[in-house]
Order: structure tokens, then C-alpha cells, then sequence
């Protein structure tokens, strides 16, 4: 019998690239035992995802390398096996949520068949595998789920995309299941039904979970161990509990210092005349009406926070404001003029003042060109801001105030982490100087240090310049410490809105009190005591 169920051991993995050499794994060493939560912490490009990789067997050689180590798996070697028992083991008994749900959806195809042919190329009949696939993705909290699986995959928002990702995974019950960031693009209602229902199919089945993440949160609510990485190697390793309390390394101290939700909250602006004035904005597809009379100010210098679970209306309130669609009625008044009936050559003008960072930066970013000409189209398409002459120095100014570095302007979107992308989508959203920025989940990739670091950046920003942020996002602790103003929205209606004090201590509506109470907090002793009435609630 093997002594774990998954264990990986010195494993090191090298990326030969033109510059030289990339260590991206040194000599790590991690087991995970039947029925455990393993959770592998660090930032951006500290090699997590790379190990999980390596065990799926997903890593291009070339350029990847697995220079040394085994990954044993029941006591055999995945590293020395055929291409043909690996198929039988990868999907099957070790299955993996990828962070990029549309990177790993196939466009073409609906959801509903894409599910199914996990589970036919394993054996199930295509009858029995329909059936399975629409409890699954009831399972998951995908609505209408006998509608939803002849849907294709941008029908769907990025928190749903994300569901249907899990769906597939654990539709043949795996020993193993590996979450790559598994609840990054969820809202925190969500975030926390995903959890449980993966701790409530452990304890069914008895697979290992290993949990690849950056949030502290994931790991106090489900992880009974962590191991953290930074720079390709392991830092620190223990008990979720005592790395959180006693933490030996400089680098874990810095990532909980990091956790977002332990400042101050803003004590608002100063009242005057808005800057932008939302009033009854609506917005339809066909009979479906996705914003209901949707009405709010943005004054100068604020940052108005818009939370909510995914298809509550945020990102279309947005994508309506910026006329990325079209509202159906309403008016949004931006210096004393409508934004709705701007004509072609002063939408132009305006979309200098008011720039957008996306959700997800594999879609918004052009994988053609490289991150110099990224940033410095906007100086293309809106010539006077910088001289042609100051363009490069102006790129690695924006890369470093985004905690990227000014060598990095030479590369191409796919040779970052998702969080690197997003970085650079902000520094090019920076470029035009803009007056307001509206930030649909700008920071969820991030992991938390950076997240720190670009919203301080983003303060900083605000009180240097002025600028002012339509700030959409799911993670609580982070608005709670950003924004000054909270708008709550739900089935594409405001249901409550206040300053950041009143909805966070205050919050009068029932689904903003849901929504709180499903926020995670990084102590593992809270997070606990937090489930415990959970429990008791539910009995």
C-alpha cells in the first residue's frame, strides 16, 4: 500500500526560454492523503500551478523540463508511465479545475456535450452521461439547468463558467481533484456554496482536494493543511491554523499582513455636484430585462463599489456606461452631458475620461501584440498625451507602478499568470489618464500582496489625480477597504446602497446580510466558528 494517496517528491521543473533558463519548481516536496485538503499558497508565478501541471502531465516539453523528482499516485510514478495508462488516470481518477474556465471551454461546442464527453471517452453510455450532466449542473447552481446545457459557453458569466469547469471535473467522481484557483471568479455567495459542496462530495467519496490559490480565506474555510510557495520553492508547511498564527518565514507574514480587510473604512468624500449621474437605466435583451431602473452618483475623487452575486446586473451597468451596449432607457449625465446620446465623434473624445479594466484579461488583452504596444496603442488612438520619444519610458513607469517589471514590455500576454495579465490591462487603462476608471473585477486574480499593492496604487492614484472608480467586484474585504460608497444589486435592481460603514456594520437589506455573512475571513479559528453556526443554522 502506498504511504499517500498523492505525493510529490524533489520535484524540480525548468522552462528553456531565449533569455535563458526559467526554474519554475525547485526541489518541492507535498503529499495529500485520501480525504484531506491540501492548499498550496503564494503568489503569481511562485510555481503552484506549474506543480499541478506536472502531475496532469499538461506541461509543454519543449520548453518545459521535469529535470528531477517523481509524483507517485497509489504508489506508482506518473512520471514513468505510458501516454496510454496516463489517459486513463487523467479526467478519471485525478481530475483538474483550471483557473481560465474560457480558455478551457471550447467555444464551439455547447456545455451540456462538452460534460457529456468527459464522461462517454471514459465508458458511460451518452444517455446515462445527459442526465448526469443536468444534475451536475443543478449540483453547481447553474439555473435552468435542462435549458442551460444547450447553451454554449459566452451565454454564460465568468462566475458560472467557473461552475460548469467544477461540473466537468467531478462528473467521474475522482480520488484526486486539483482546483487551480477554483473560486476566483466567483461572488462570495457562490465562493461559499462551491466549498461546501466540495467538502460535501469529500466526505462522500473520500477524494484528496488540492486547492491552488492566493486567498487566505479558501484556506482557513476548507484546508486542513497548507503549503507555501514562493519562487518556485517551499517556504513554510503545517497546519492551515498554526501557519496562519505562528508563521515562521518572512513571506508568509507578508502574504497575511497583505489579506485584505483589516484597514480602516473611508469616512466618505465631500457632498457637491456628481460627477456622473446614473438615473433609471434599463437595459433589455429580447423579453429578458437585465437592469431594472438602475439610478446613482459617482462624485468627483469617490469610489463607488458595485457588489453582487454574477448576473445581478454589475458588469452590464457598466458595459451600459461606457456604450459597450446600449441601455434601453435611462440617462447617465457625465459633465452635464448625456453619455446615452453622445454622438460617434464626442464618444470618441470621451472615452479618453472614462476607460474600463475587464474581468478577464485572456479576452481583453490581444495575444498579437506585445505588452509595449498594449499600452501605448491608447497613445495611437488619442495622440497629445505622451511624446512618441517618452512612449518606452512611459510603459515601464505604468509596468512598475503595477508591480510588473519594465522588461516585461517585450513579452506577449500568454508568457504571464493570470494575475500578471490583469496587471497589465490596469497599466493600460492608466495610459490616458483618465477621470473615472471603471474596474470590473480589476483585482480578483490578483493574489493578495499585489492585490494590497494595486489598491494602494489605485488610492494613491485617487488622491494624486483625482480619479474616480466604478469599483465592481465580489470580494468583500477588498470594497470594504476601497470604496467609500457600496451599491448592492440584485435581479438588475439597486437593493441597497450606503457608505462603506453602513452596509459593512449596518446592512438593513437581507440578501446584503447573505452576502456578508458568506464572506470569508483568513483566520482559520473564525472561519470555524463562522461554519459551526452555519451548521447549527441549517439544523
Amino acid at each position: 500500500m502506498a504511504d499517500h494517496l498523492l505525493e510529490v517528491r524533489n520535484l524540480s521543473v525548468t522552462f528553456h526560454t531565449a533569455r535563458g533558463p526559467v526554474h519554475a519548481v525547485r526541489d518541492v516536496n507535498w503529499h495529500l492523503d485520501r480525504g484531506e485538503v491540501l492548499a498550496i499558497l503564494g503568489e503569481s508565478g511562485s510555481g503552484k500551478s506549474v506543480s499541478a501541471s506536472a502531475i496532469m502531465d499538461l506541461i509543454d516539453c519543449p520548453p518545459g523540463e521535469i529535470t528531477s523528482g517523481r509524483i507517485l499516485f497509489d504508489g506508482r510514478d506518473l512520471l514513468t508511465m505510458s501516454r496510454e495508462e496516463r489517459r486513463h488516470i487523467n479526467g478519471k481518477r485525478i481530475a483538474m479545475i483550471f483557473q481560465d474556465p474560457l480558455s478551457h471551454l471550447n467555444p464551439v461546442y455547447t456545455v451540456g456535450w462538452q460534460i457529456e464527453e468527459t464522461m462517454v471517452i471514459h465508458g458511460t453510455s451518452r444517455q446515462e452521461a445527459r442526465q448526469t450532466t443536468v444534475d451536475l449542473l443543478r449540483k453547481v447552481g447553474i439555473p435552468d439547468p435542462e435549458a442551460s446545457v444547450h447553451k454554449y459557453p459566452h451565454q454564460f458569466s465568468g462566475g458560472q463558467r467557473q461552475r460548469l469547469m467544477i461540473a466537468m471535473a467531478l462528473a467521474l467522481r475522482p480520488d484526486v481533484l486539483i482546483a487551480d484557483e477554483p473560486t476566483t471568479a466567483l461572488d462570495v455567495t457562490v465562493q461559499a456554496q462551491i466549498l461546501a459542496l466540495l467538502e460535501e462530495l469529500q466526505r462522500e467519496t473520500g477524494m484528496g482536494l488540492l486547492i491552488i490559490t492566493h486567498d487566505l480565506g479558501v484556506v482557513a474555510e476548507v484546508a486542513d493543511r497548507v503549503v507555501v510557495m514562493n519562487a518556485g520553492e517551499i517556504v513554510e508547511a503545517g497546519e492551515a491554523s498554526e501557519v496562519y498564527h505562528n508563521p515562521k518565514h518572512p513571506y508568509t507574514r507578508k502574504l497575511i499582513a497583505a489579506a485584505p480587510g483589516q484597514g480602516e473604512m473611508s469616512s466618505g468624500v465631500e457632498e457637491g455636484a456628481p460627477l456622473l449621474s446614473l438615473r433609471n437605466v434599463s437595459k433589455r435583451y429580447g423579453t429578458f430585462e437585465a437592469l431594472k431602473g438602475v439610478s446613482f452618483d459617482l462624485m468627483p475623487g469617490e469610489t463607488v463599489a458595485v457588489v453582487g452575486e454574477s448576473g445581478s446586473g454589475k458588469s452590464t451597468t457598466a458595459k451600459v456606461l461606457l456604450r459597450l451596449e446600449e441601455a434601453s432607457g435611462g440617462s447617465a449625465i457625465y459633465k452635464g452631458r448625456d453619455l446615452f446620446t453622445l454622438s460617434p465623434r464626442e464618444l470618441y473624445e470621451m472615452r479618453r475620461d472614462i476607460q474600463m479594466v475587464f474581468q478577464d484579461p485572456t479576452q481583453s488583452l490581444n495575444p498579437r501584440m506585445s505588452v509595449y504596444a498594449l499600452i501605448s496603442e491608447a497613445w495611437v488612438i488619442h495622440p497629445g498625451i505622451v511624446e512618441r520619444s517618452r512612449w518606452r519610458a512611459r510603459v515601464a513607469e505604468l509596468l512598475e507602478q503595477v508591480g510588473l517589471l519594465p522588461e516585461h514590455m517585450y513579452r506577449y500576454p500568454h508568457q504571464f499568470s493570470g494575475g500578471q495579465r490583469q496587471r497589465i490591462a490596469i497599466a493600460r487603462a492608466l495610459a490616458l489618464e483618465p477621470q473615472i476608471i471603471v474596474c470590473d473585477e480589476a483585482v480578483s486574480a490578483l493574489d493578495v500582496s499585489i492585490q494590497a499593492q494595486v489598491i494602494a496604487l489605485l488610492d494613491r492614484l485617487q488622491d494624486e489625480l483625482g480619479i474616480s472608480f466604478i469599483f465592481i467586484a465580489h470580494d468583500l474585504p477588498v470594497v470594504r477597504d476601497f470604496a467609500d460608497r457600496v451599491i448592492v444589486m440584485q435581479g438588475g435592481r439597486i437593493v441597497e446602497q450606503g457608505d462603506v460603514r453602513q452596509i459593512f456594520e449596518a446592512p438593513r437589506e437581507p440578501y446584503t446580510q447573505a452576502l456578508l455573512a458568506a464572506s470569508l475571513d483568513p483566520d482559520p479559528e473564525i472561519q470555524a466558528e463562522r461554519r459551526a453556526r452555519r451548521l447549527e443554522a441549517a439544523e
